[in-house]
């Protein structure tokens, strides 16, 4: 089952690699990760999309997780309300006769051109990741030059009291 985890961490030098480290360890999937900056100077989140067998393997992930030194929180937001958002880059061929369809095509989606060469296009959308697959689906046939995604990122819609802002606010005052 795939689900989705926001661990809050200190913002120190090595600390994504002991993290990742972990989990490859223990033998845990990364679909995908999303690594920031919060509000908060001096802490990080990170939202992990994993793959874990059973409630037990996911037990064990959180326990890991907030076992490692440097982090603060560690949630599982999967069966939650939360904000999604992914973002990719799009490099297609474009001619002069398809130029103006991808143009339309991509509207549709609140997508943008974010450049332009003789022969591609290169578009930029965000939103959730049905919405960015969709859209990469339908520019497949005009020919992907190159593709970037940069994985989920996500939080809790609205004010959650589970989600420790007090612990974040204690510890920009104190350290």
């Amino acid at each position: 089952m795939k689900r989705i985890i926001i661990a809050t961490v200190q913002d120190r030098g090595g600390v994504l690699n002991r993290i990742t480290g972990m989990l490859n360890r223990r033998q845990f999937n990364i679909e995908s990760i999303s690594v920031g900056a919060s509000d908060v100077r001096g802490i990080s989140k990170m939202t992990f999309v994993v793959e874990v067998s059973d409630k037990q393997k996911l037990e064990q992930l959180t326990k890991q997780l907030n076992k490692q030194i440097d982090v603060i929180k560690v949630l599982d937001v999967t069966d939650k309300a939360i904000v999604t958002r992914e973002l990719a880059l799009v490099k297609v061929v474009a001619t002069n006769q398809t130029r103006a369809e991808i143009m339309t095509l991509i509207s549709a989606f609140r997508a943008d051109v974010i450049d332009i060469s003789k022969d591609s296009l290169t578009i930029q959308v965000t939103g959730k990741p049905e919405k960015v697959d969709a859209l990469i689906s339908l520019l497949r046939p005009y020919g992907i030059k190159d593709l970037t995604k940069t994985g989920l990122t996500a939080f809790p819609r609205g004010y959650q009291p589970e989600q420790g802002f007090s612990e974040l606010n204690s510890i920009s005052a104190h350290g």
